[in-house]
């Protein structure tokens, strides 16, 4: 290769330049997020889950007493009060426990240590206790099953505790990308105290590999290699094969010594050689080898290289990780003097920012490409776009401030009834469109509709059923939501019945089957559609809910009356197949009902919900709403109304 002068290959705008290095890197399939390795917990803080974590066990699972006492029996301190207190003789009716303790098979109740009066064989009680009072039940914090974690999600201090106390011990996360940091140059040395002239200390690699290393990566610094054509050759040939992501430093420009453009042409294709941003003007892209490895010629000086990362590599590096690219939080403010800027560029402007009175202010610091302590002193960035040649003293501009913005505002909140399809909807939200997530309460469908009423949330989802017309939802509006435009769009239908322990043991056949004194029930919330149901068949066989045990004991979701079920504290409870056969229970079919979700008009046709939306009509995502037992997505998308 010969030693002659580089010239640019053409400039280019920096959309431009990333439609070429993303059609380039999906052409090698190399745009997806990278696979996942399983890494035990310990070594996996913020890591990013590779796909969805559902629980393993249920937490806690067993019945755990929640205060230092005595375990009873609930149904022994009926009556007790200051004036006629209880005696419960110990070891008999009373025992003592310790906070965590499982709680004993023939109790219901804990009292609080402090609470009661002790004499060497009995407690004695001025109070009586609920069932189940100081005590967690098995699966008060997550059921098995439940959704845990979605997939492309960065593991937090808690999320590892969550694992580790569902039952896991490893995670399958993003492999981490493996960049290589290249500096080239024959001025460079390491950096010591005492340089000579015209020796330049060698940092971008250090700026850079860290960058690489915060935004996710996994660096790689190599020694920095002379501007010999055949050096930089061989450096860049090893790097190719394992690197994910090459960064040349240096060398990009048109001197003498700036091989990067013609390295890359030599080695595979080169995409952009020069890009219309200040700092950053001689930036260079391409592929190279069999496998396509993206590599760019990032420019020497130093704002030039850290703005090219904060341009091209960290949201390359995200994407990776099946992340989007953090925003920035921006502020307003005004620029204390004037700046002029090339017409054809985008110039980016480090300022620090500060507040005056009730004014934000925004001065701009040295704009040289070299001026390292504008990198340090930086409060945020101001972006001057092309052709608008630059901004007066007094201008209103925009700051990227440079920390982590929230992303509440990216949430779509949904209150109302639980169903197994949120989570799926949670997850598929997740892995196609990660700068939106969907974050659930549940409420009941009642209140839900409430929450929609107050403004309190995007989405409700609801089954209510109306026992006048036997629709579902509709009726209800004009009640609920007289003065709220709404959109109802049909998500499934699902099949609803009792769930009973294996082998259906009671014989629990039909609705008459729940008033038997022999049976106890496990109930659904006010307000949830599950319970209006119940009460709706009820009422049709004329069975008082008095005659039901157990009616008043309330669960907020299926999940959670199933792990009643399951661990024998009820015979039977109302709820969606898929619930008992995740938990292993025999289902007797009642009926199918609608799931809709109702939608504000102004949510709607909102932005913020057009992920879900498209969810509504994505083929995959009701392929895995089917696979669910006892659900059917054939009506899924249908607007049922629009007020």
């Amino acid at each position: 290769m010969e030693h002659t002068r580089d010239i640019y290959l053409s400039e280019v705008f920096l959309e431009e330049a990333w439609k070429q290095l993303r059609q380039a890197l999906e052409d090698a399939g190399r745009w997806s997020p990278l696979p996942g390795e399983t890494l035990p917990l310990d070594q996996a803080l913020g890591r990013v889950t590779a796909e969805p974590v559902w629980a393993r066990l249920s937490s806690p699972h067993y019945h755990a007493c929640a205060m230092d006492g005595y375990a009873l029996r609930a149904a022994d301190t009926v009556g007790a009060s200051p004036a006629h207190p209880i005696r419960l003789e110990l070891e008999q009716q009373a025992l003592a426990v310790d906070t965590g303790d499982p709680l004993p098979l023939w109790a219901d109740a804990v009292v609080m240590v402090e609470n009661v009066q002790r004499t060497d064989e009995a407690i004695l009680l001025q109070a009586p206790l609920a069932r189940w009072q100081n005590i967690r039940s098995v699966g008060e914090d997550i059921v098995a099953t439940e959704l845990l974690l979605p997939a492309n999600h960065r593991l937090r201090p808690v999320d590892l505790g969550a694992l580790a106390g569902t039952g896991y011990t490893t995670v399958n996360v993003r492999r981490r990308a493996r960049v290589a940091v290249i500096p080239t140059g024959d001025e460079l040395v390491t950096p010591r105290p005492d340089p000579r002239p015209g020796e330049l200390l060698e940092y971008n690699s250090l700026v850079l590999g860290a960058q690489v290393e915060v935004w996710g990566g996994e660096a790689s610094r190599f020694p920095i290699v002379p501007d010999i054509p055949e050096a930089l050759i061989a450096t860049v040939t090893e790097a190719a094969q394992w690197a994910d992501l090459i960064l040349l430093n240096a060398g990009s420009s048109a001197g003498r010594g700036d091989f990067s453009a013609r390295v890359v042409a030599a080695l595979g294709k080169l995409l952009v050689h020069g890009i219309n941003v200040r700092p950053g003007h001689p930036v260079v892209m391409g592929v190279i080898g069999p496998e396509a490895v993206p590599i760019i010629g990032v420019p020497g000086y130093p704002v030039s290289a850290a703005l090219t990362g904060e341009l091209f590599v960290r949201p390359l590096l995200h994407r990776w990780q099946g992340l989007a690219e953090p925003q920035p939080q921006i502020v307003k403010a005004h620029i204390t003097r004037k700046l002029l800027s090339p017409a054809a560029d985008d110039e980016f402007v480090r300022v620090v920012v500060g507040r005056v009175g009730k004014r934000v202010l925004a001065a701009p610091l040295s704009r040289g490409a070299g001026v390292l302590t504008s990198l340090v002193r930086a409060d945020g960035l101001v972006r001057i776009p092309r052709f608008q040649e630059g901004v007066d003293a007094g201008d209103e501009v925009s700051v990227a401030l440079y920390q982590s913005p929230e992303i509440l505002d990216r949430t779509i909140l949904a209150i109302g009834s639980h169903d197994l399809t949120l989570d799926l909807m949670s997850q598929y939200l997740a892995e196609q469109e990660p700068s939106r997530r969907l974050a659930s309460a549940n409420a009941g469908s009642l209140g839900g509709l409430m929450a929609l009423r107050r403004g309190e949330a995007h989405v409700a989802g609801s089954h209510l059923l109306d026992p006048k017309t036997g629709e579902y939802n509709l009726p209800h509006l004009a009640q609920y939501l007289p003065d709220t435009p709404v959109v109802v769009v049909t998500l499934t239908r699902r099949e609803q019945g009792f769930m009973v322990a294996p082998g259906n043991p009671k014989g629990i056949l039909t609705i008459n089957d729940l008033a038997r004194p022999d049976v106890t029930l496990i109930n659904r919330q006010r307000g949830a559609g599950t319970r209006i149901l119940l009460d709706y068949l009820l009422e049709q066989h004329e069975i008082s809910p008095i005659n039901l045990r157990g009616y008043d004991r309330e669960e907020v979701t299926h999940l959670a009356v199933a792990v009643d079920v399951a661990t024998g504290l009820a015979d039977c409870g109302m709820g969606v197949r898929a619930a008992a056969e995740a938990l292993g229970l025999d289902f007797v079919p009642v009926s199918w009902e609608r799931y809709d979700l109702v939608i504000p008009r102004e949510h709607w046709e909102n932005e913020l919900l057009a992920p879900l939306r498209a969810l509504l009509y994505n083929p995959v995502f009701r392929d895995a709403v089917a696979a669910l037992p006892g659900y059917d997505p054939g009506s899924m998308g249908t607007v049922m109304a629009q007020t």
